[in-house]
């Protein structure tokens, strides 16, 4: 039996919730490969212990736990464990009847936070179980909101990263389009045309704690043109400007760029990551090798967000192809690829059916589930805490029916999850307690 583990021999401190959860298989994103008979030890919100051929779960009473109640969680046979998973592009207070009845009209930024609890309790419940929200789609600050709701217990749902309201431009992308210009209408995103109005409206979503800015270096689809060229939005200067700033607050920033000259402009100008990315050519992979860029492809958008037929069959296959290719490119130039959806432009909580077109597009298995763990945690820069069970880690572990590197649509059948050491859903896998005052409450979540 081998172990890997921190020291297990102190007392718990007084309210400190001990787990173990016994697993038939663990997927190990680190070493690339399965571990069987895993025991994982969680004391508090982290892991303690990794223990590789271990025997079952531990005997009630077991010295090692001071006595203290345990959580004891019992994986059936068929099952693997692995990280919970991360998903790099999300928008949780978006739904998919919003791409084609504008809400920023039509709904309350209240009520959609109120739909964003929903929505981040179906991605948690999916197996993710921290997700970066790019941007609140005209809601405001309620991404801010909702990921101090789920921090403090008050909501179920992923560890949020937040960008807060997103940068654009006058007539460009997330502008309201099409109504009379003698009145006035919300946007979807924050009009900056000028470097001292870009700083300045990153500082106001700083300023209100947002972890990372989001700019639109390109516009959308129906702004690209008939020859396949993205409009572009932001110079590299006006990127630098707001790259210079977020660093000096020590965040990040990341770029909606479908290619061309506005997804140049964005890696020239420093950002962290480039979203979507469906029109890249060789110049901007390699950019993207060369300056260390990520890039969160979000593909199966593309396949299922409502109304996409109104940009006419042929224009979409194209669209598609192009994305196969330039995914097909960066994979072979080694290109830091994160998983992410634009969940929100489809149902949230269907996350995992992005896997399958990464697959199908040549990703392996194993590098797809790296892609939603290891690497998104390095996106996040929290590879201490994020991306792997291992001792020290945050205690966030998922198990699904299957094995994902056999059927990669076994990440579409996630059993149970646990999140920061609570569990949050629990299908199928056998739970006891040494504490006879420990229940199950309705929401799947351990109280005493």
């Amino acid at each position: 039996m081998s172990e890997c583990s921190v020291s297990m021999g102190q007392a718990p401190a007084a309210g400190e919730r001990l787990a173990t959860l016994f697993a038939p298989r663990l997927l190990d994103p680190s070493s690339e490969q399965i571990l069987e008979n895993v025991l994982v030890t969680v004391r508090g919100e982290r892991i303690e212990s990794v223990t590789e051929g271990a025997s079952g779960p531990p005997a009630a009473g077991d010295p090692r736990f001071h006595g203290a109640p345990a959580l004891s969680i019992v994986l059936p046979a068929t099952s693997t464990a692995l990280p919970g998973l991360i998903d790099s592009h999300t928008h949780l207070l978006l739904q998919p009847q919003d791409v084609m009845t504008s809400p920023v009209l039509y709904k309350s930024q209240a009520f959609r936070a109120i739909e964003g609890v929903a929505a981040a309790r179906r991605t948690v419940e999916a197996g993710f179980t921290t997700v970066r929200d790019m941007d609140s789609e005209g809601a405001g600050l309620a991404d801010v909101a909702l990921r101090d709701a789920i921090n403090r217990g008050i909501v179920p749902g992923p560890r949020m990263f937040v960008a807060g309201e997103a940068l654009t431009i006058t007539g460009g992308f997330m502008n309201s389009l099409g109504f009379s210009p003698d009145i006035t209408l919300p946007d979807f995103a924050i009009t900056t045309d000028s470097i001292p109005a870009m700083v300045a409206a990153a500082r106001r979503n700083l300023k209100y704690g947002v972890d990372l800015i989001k700019i639109y270096a390109t516009g959308s689809l129906p702004q690209v043109t008939p020859d396949f060229e993205a409009f572009w939005q932001f110079s590299v200067d006006e990127v630098k400007a707001v790259v210079a700033e977020a660093a000096r607050w020590h965040k990040d920033v990341a770029a909606h760029a479908y290619g061309g000259v506005g997804a140049r402009n964005a890696i020239l100008g420093g950002v962290r990551s480039i979203e979507h990315g469906q029109l890249f050519d060789d110049e901007i992979v390699a950019l993207l090798v060369d300056k260390g860029v990520f890039w969160c492809p979000t593909m199966y958008l593309y396949f299922a967000e409502p109304g996409l037929e109104r940009f006419g069959r042929v224009f979409m296959d194209a669209i598609r192809a192009r994305h196969k290719k330039s995914f097909q490119a960066a994979l072979k130039a080694g290109v830091k690829i994160a998983f992410g959806t634009d969940a929100g432009g489809f149902d949230a909580g269907a996350n995992a059916r992005e896997f399958e077109v990464m697959v199908d597009y040549g990703m392996t298995p194993l590098d797809a589930v790296r892609s939603a763990t290891i690497r998104g945690a390095e996106l996040l820069r929290k590879e201490n805490d994020l991306g792997a069970v291992a001792p020290g880690r945050l205690a966030d572990i998922i198990a699904v029916d299957g094995d994902p590197l056999k059927d990669i649509a076994a990440l579409q059948r996630v059993q149970l999850v646990m999140k920061g050491g609570t569990v949050l859903k629990n299908e199928v896998a056998v739970s006891t307690s040494s504490a006879s005052t420990r229940t199950r409450s309705p929401q799947g979540e351990w109280s005493r």
